[in-house]
Formats: structure tokens, sequence, C-alpha cells
């Protein structure tokens, strides 16, 4: 990972949300919950290409990720998006950036404390 969430530089959000699909994705999660192969399918774009976004966005604590347990047993995982807001200041010749991201609920913090268990 080039940058911790808490790090993030002007440039690296700029390449971030420059980017049609991770846009795509932020906006689509931002609605509901979707698995990989709906994100796919909405944002017209390859699996492959999906996975590659999902990963970048996840580096910076942009998107949520949920495991779901099927009635057969499967899992799959749902995405929704934690981004609220990015602010950019210049302020004497330096950027700053923050992000706002969404707090999880009370579900997801309880699965998360579970997994972590495990």
């Amino acid at each position: 990972m080039e940058d911790p969430p808490d790090q993030l530089t002007a440039e690296t959000v700029g390449e971030l949300l420059e980017d049609e699909y991770a846009r795509a994705i932020l906006a689509e999660t931002s609605r509901e919950p979707l698995s990989a192969d709906e994100l796919a399918e909405r944002c017209d774009a390859s699996s492959p290409t999906i996975y590659r976004r999902i990963n970048r966005l996840q580096e910076f604590d942009m998107l949520h990720e949920r495991q779901t347990l099927q009635s057969d047993g499967h899992h799959y995982r749902r995405f929704s998006a934690r981004l609220e807001r990015v602010t950019i200041e210049l302020r004497d010749g330096e950027y700053t950036v923050s992000v706002d991201r969404t707090d999880s609920d009370g579900v997801d913090r309880l699965t998360t404390l579970y997994e972590d268990l495990r």
C-alpha cells in the first residue's frame, strides 16, 4: 500500500477518484450493498476490473465489505461505500487531505469483532 488511509495525499485521492470505475463503484454502493458481480453488471466492467478497483478502494478504507452466508452454505461478499466526503485544503503551499467515512453499524462491528477472534 502506497499511503496509509490516514495519510492520503491530494495526488493519491485525485488518482483514485479520477478512475471512472472507482467512482461508479462508490456511487452504486452508496445506494445499497452490492456484490462484485452486481457491480460488474451495473458498471459495465469486467470482474477483474471491478476486483482491482474494490481492492484499491479498500486499501484506503473507502469501501466496506460484509460476508453473508447463503442458505446453501456458500459465502458471498457485498460491498458498501464508506466515503462521505473528501476535503483538500491548500494553505501556505501545502495540501492537506481529509476523508470523512461512514461508521459501520452495530451488526458490522459485531461481525468484525467475531471475525477478528477467529
